[in-house]
């Protein structure tokens, strides 16, 4: 009962041996491949600072390019001394004083000549247009000055005609494009000051987005130092894990290997356990049933020498041989059988289970190992992170942020003010625009009425017909080109008081304001020395070195960032604030005073690998040669030999010998029935034990031998490189948490001096003012007045060719007395012999 007690307790423990060896192989992988939380990347930077989105403020085209140079030009003519900064900020400053001396009068009369000559121009004209109208108009009505409806008839008259004609139609066309120019602009100056305000709006938007857009990144680049150092605080939390994880994949290339043998070993260590106690109960059975046929066989082999010796059994003694072959050899062993048990049991008495997972816990203990040992370290580490922080905090302190929003809020009572006026500036401008159209018109009148004249006045005209004889059409065009000499004079004068006006408003802004602004001049007044009070810049900001407003709309033309643009790097020491290095070393120098003292892992004690280098050599010594050829021995005993000679013989007897000789073979051949059906099995169940064990043992020398070999590389690997793994891990995982704070750092400078701030819309704004007063405005308004200048100044010719025109056209009320002698002396020169017809106009 107590064997088979033992045999089925240690089946069980060979099988839950096998159980432990899988699961201890999967447990090992899952514990030196962990999954390990994702770390920072030891040189990863946030994102670039977004730009705002601008909306788009590009002005519509309004068509007046085509006059700019012509009026440029003449501008240019009117005042060729350049642009005098000096002399403007001394007029501003006079006037602040609310004084003008003589000789700053002398100065601005000088540098305005042009323009004053311009001016008395159009005053002389205005004068003499209405006063040589009036002069006329009386002189026509008192029948001078053609008045007389009177044509004296010359020899050249009709080339006189056509000369006048020609004339007065190639002036016609001069105004006619003057007019077609004035249209043009005042339609031009219309759109220019109807789509001013949306785009004034929009570029004060814009500008509004950038000085709201400026704080929001500095307080991005500043969150995000926020960010940077709690990753690296939660990295030093989690130092047990990231740095110890570390430190077992270092040691897992050669522990794991090791681990894996000892568990192959353990686990054949079972199994021959399991086999040798599956033999031994094989060979106490065999034995067992092998005393048993030894008895039977001992017993019949006496009751036949009993019977083979009565005097009764004649003839039996050649039989007595027959009872040599019934002398069987039962004992099977194994030698050396019983050491190599002992060994076994000395191997299963280590537990190498247990000292596999003392090596396992020895290894998964290494993160809270490490934890442990570095909680003073971490602690004072997180500390100097806040100092970090709150260093890097005083970026936002240091840029003055304050400023911008005093601009902003200015920016919006602008736009608040433009929106205000808008209406009004609608209103004013359409009344502007419909004075505009009307001047057009009026002028048009005068074009339509010359083209009347040129168009009626050769239609109706016949050069033969007696003057007092002409077409009503050639009257009507000589008529029609008396109006348009009348509009002239009507309007024309009044028409340069607009022509004045507008010449002095529109043509001192671009020559003051526009053209010195195209070259840049404007921007440096407010640079010079003598600038206008509350401009210096640099003062505002507390700048050490001068800060032009050329030079700062210069960069923001180019979309620079502020740090350049305002020389931000005067007030802010961002070297300083964003320098890191003063408290990472601090940190390094904690590190490397922290020792890591991880508890050392012994895997097999010497004598242990004496005990395995036993059982290896008593494994090699099991010889199962002698015990086989025992078995084949018994395998081969046949008694149904014996018995069917004894038959035989009972045969040739009688009586009570031929019974007993008949029992003993019946005896024989039972035991030989016995011997196949319960020793044969028996013989083969332990054959097949013996060469399971065969198996097991020739793996145990290799077995062995790995262990052996594994374990010490690990343990010489262990004792030699531990502490220069712990160095060395611990060494990168500092790099990487210092790295952050440097790259952080390095963003950060890069972000604050190249991308924060960038002033394009600045520029952008600054350049729309130019753009809608001087390219758009200006140049329609000096386009509409040069227009109209033209137009009056070509009225003088008109008037002049279209008076002495008409009188070609209309009818005479007298005759030349040239022509009638001409008509009364035939002898003479014929009416019919003038080539009438050949100075018709086609």
């Amino acid at each position: 009962m107590r064997l088979c007690e033992s045999v089925r307790s240690w089946r069980w423990l060979g099988c839950a041996g096998a159980f432990r060896v899988g699961v201890g192989v999967m447990l090992l992988g899952l514990s030196l491949a962990e999954s390990v939380p994702p770390q920072a990347s030891c040189a990863a930077a946030p994102q670039n600072l977004t730009q705002p989105h601008y909306q788009d403020v590009t002005h519509s085209d309004t068509n007046v390019g085509f006059m700019a140079t012509l009026v440029h030009s003449f501008l240019n003519t009117v005042q060729p001394q350049p642009f005098s900064g000096d002399l403007i900020l001394q007029v501003v400053d006079e006037a602040v004083k609310m004084q003008l001396n003589q000789e700053v009068i002398h100065k601005i009369l000088m540098y305005k000549v042009g323009f004053l000559v311009c001016a008395a121009i159009g005053v002389v004209y205005i004068i003499l247009m209405p006063t040589v109208g009036s002069f006329f108009a009386c002189c026509r009505c008192c029948g001078k000055c053609g008045g007389k409806m009177y044509q004296k008839q010359t020899s050249s008259i009709h080339c006189s005609r056509r000369t006048l004609y020609w004339s007065a139609f190639v002036t016609t066309v001069i105004i006619l494009a003057g007019n077609i120019c004035m249209f043009k602009s005042n339609e031009a100056l219309k759109m220019s000051v109807d789509q001013s305000p949306e785009q004034i709006n929009k570029s004060i938007d814009n500008i509004c987005t950038f000085l709201t857009a400026v704080p929001q990144q500095v307080n991005y680049v500043v969150n995000e130092s926020n960010t940077v150092i709690q990753a690296v605080a939660s990295n030093l939390d989690a130092i047990g894990h990231q740095l110890g994880t570390k430190i077992q994949q270092q040691f897992n290339g050669t522990l794991a290997p090791a681990l894996h043998s000892l568990r192959l070993l353990d686990q054949e260590t079972l199994n021959t356990s399991v086999q040798l106690y599956k033999l031994n109960e094989s060979l106490v059975q065999l034995q067992h049933s092998l005393d048993s046929l030894q008895a039977n066989v001992t017993a019949v082999k006496n009751r036949i020498n009993q019977t083979l010796s009565n005097p009764d059994c004649t003839g039996c003694g050649n039989l007595q041989t027959e009872l040599q072959s019934l002398t069987l050899n039962t004992s099977i062993s194994i030698p050396n059988l019983n050491e190599f048990q002992s060994a076994v049991d000395k191997v299963i008495k280590i537990n190498l289970t247990s000292k596999i997972k003392e090596v396992e816990n020895s290894f998964n203990n290494i993160p809270q190992t490490v934890t442990n040992e570095t909680r003073d370290l971490v602690q004072s580490s997180k500390q100097q992170l806040g100092d970090i922080k709150t260093q890097i905090s005083k970026v936002t302190s240091d840029i003055p942020l304050s400023a911008l929003g005093n601009v902003s809020n200015t920016l919006n009572q602008v736009k608040k003010e433009i929106g205000r006026v808008t209406p009004q500036a609608e209103k004013a401008e359409y009344i502007g625009w419909s004075v505009g159209i009307a001047i057009c018109c009026v002028v048009l009148l005068v074009v339509v009425c010359n083209v009347l004249g040129l168009l009626l006045g050769p239609v109706g005209l016949t050069p033969r017909a007696d003057p007092r004889n002409r077409s009503c059409m050639a009257d009507c065009g000589g008529t029609f080109l008396m109006m348009g000499a009348g509009f002239s004079f009507l309007f024309s004068w009044l028409f340069m008081i607009v022509v004045l006006l507008l010449f002095l408003v529109g043509g001192n802004v671009y020559t003051v304001i526009c053209q010195p602004w195209n070259n840049r001049q404007l921007l440096k007044i407010f640079d010079s020395p003598n600038s206008l009070p509350g401009l210096d810049i640099s003062q505002t900001l507390g700048l050490k070195t001068n800060l032009s407003i050329f030079a700062i709309y210069s960069d923001c033309k180019q979309n620079q960032p502020l740090w350049t643009t305002l020389h931000l790097y005067e007030l802010i020491n961002l070297e300083d604030l964003l320098n890191v290095s003063k408290y990472t070393e601090q940190i390094q120098q904690q590190f490397e005073k922290t020792n890591l003292n991880l508890s050392s892992i012994t895997l097999l004690s010497p004598e242990v690998e004496n005990q395995l280098r036993t059982f290896s050599t008593k494994a090699t010594q099991i010889n199962t040669t002698a015990t086989a050829q025992s078995m084949n021995n018994i395998s081969n005993i046949n008694l149904n030999t014996t018995a069917n000679k004894l038959d035989r013989a009972a045969d040739t007897k009688s009586g009570n010998i031929q019974q007993e000789l008949r029992n003993e073979a019946r005896d024989l051949r039972q035991i030989q029935t016995n011997i196949e059906t319960i020793i044969n099995p028996q013989i083969k169940n332990l054959n097949s034990t013996i060469h399971s064990l065969q198996l097991i043992t020739e793996k145990i020398t290799g077995t062995v031998g790995e262990v052996l070999n594994n374990t010490g590389k690990a343990q010489d690997f262990l004792n030699t490189n531990t502490t220069q793994i712990v160095k060395t891990e611990s060494r990168k995982f500092l790099n990487c948490q210092l790295n952050l704070l440097t790259a952080y750092a390095d963003w950060a400078n890069i972000m604050i001096t190249q991308e924060l701030g960038r002033c394009g819309p600045v520029a952008g704004a600054v350049d729309l003012v130019d753009l809608v007063l001087c390219s758009q405005v200006v140049e329609s308004l000096n386009a509409f007045w040069f227009s109209l200048g033209w137009c009056l100044i070509f009225f003088i010719p008109s008037i002049i060719f279209s008076i002495k025109l008409a009188k070609y056209y209309r009818r005479m009320k007298h005759s030349d007395a040239y022509d009638n002698q001409i008509s009364m002396t035939n002898n003479q020169i014929s009416m019919a012999n003038i080539p009438w017809d050949q100075m018709k106009i086609s």
